[in-house]
């Protein structure tokens, strides 16, 4: 009778100690979520300050602005010529080829073409013709308007 409860209590002791010793499998999200909510904050309060884009001085005119839902396509010119497709400097020849990789409604997506008041007018034209010719119908000129005085 002896014998028989030492080797019963001997086998309860050992199973306490191999579950002390067990490995829990579950993952902690929190820092995972609290890392995720403030990369989101930043993000949100970041955003806005990242459209500025390409420092163009448009010129004035009379013109009434445009109502539109969705975000056109903007081709810049600034003073010294260079082109850029949104915030990208692209050359003359990469205009066509690039708007009609990121045009998302063909050739109906709305172009606006944004030149520098001091800009050569003749590369605002180049540039505006080679759109028209490959066959997108919304082109226009984008321009301030103008200020009483």
């Amino acid at each position: 009778m002896g014998m028989s409860v030492g080797a019963g209590g001997g086998g309860r002791g050992r199973g306490r100690r191999g579950r002390r010793h067990t490995l829990v499998s579950e993952i902690n999200v929190t820092p995972l979520v609290d890392v995720m909510l403030v990369l989101l904050i930043i993000f949100m309060v970041a955003a806005p300050m990242m459209t500025v884009g390409v420092p163009i001085d448009l010129p004035e005119t009379q013109a009434k602005a445009l109502n539109s839902d969705t975000q056109p396509i903007t081709v810049s010119v600034n003073q010294g010529g260079q082109i850029y497709l949104q915030e990208t400097e692209i050359g003359l020849d990469e205009v066509v080829p690039k708007l009609e990789a990121i045009s998302k409604t063909g050739y109906e997506e709305r172009i606006y073409v944004r030149g520098d008041k001091t800009a050569d007018y003749g590369t605002v034209m180049q540039v505006m013709a080679r759109i028209s010719a490959a066959g997108y119908k919304n082109l226009g000129l984008v321009t301030l308007q103008e200020q009483d005085q």
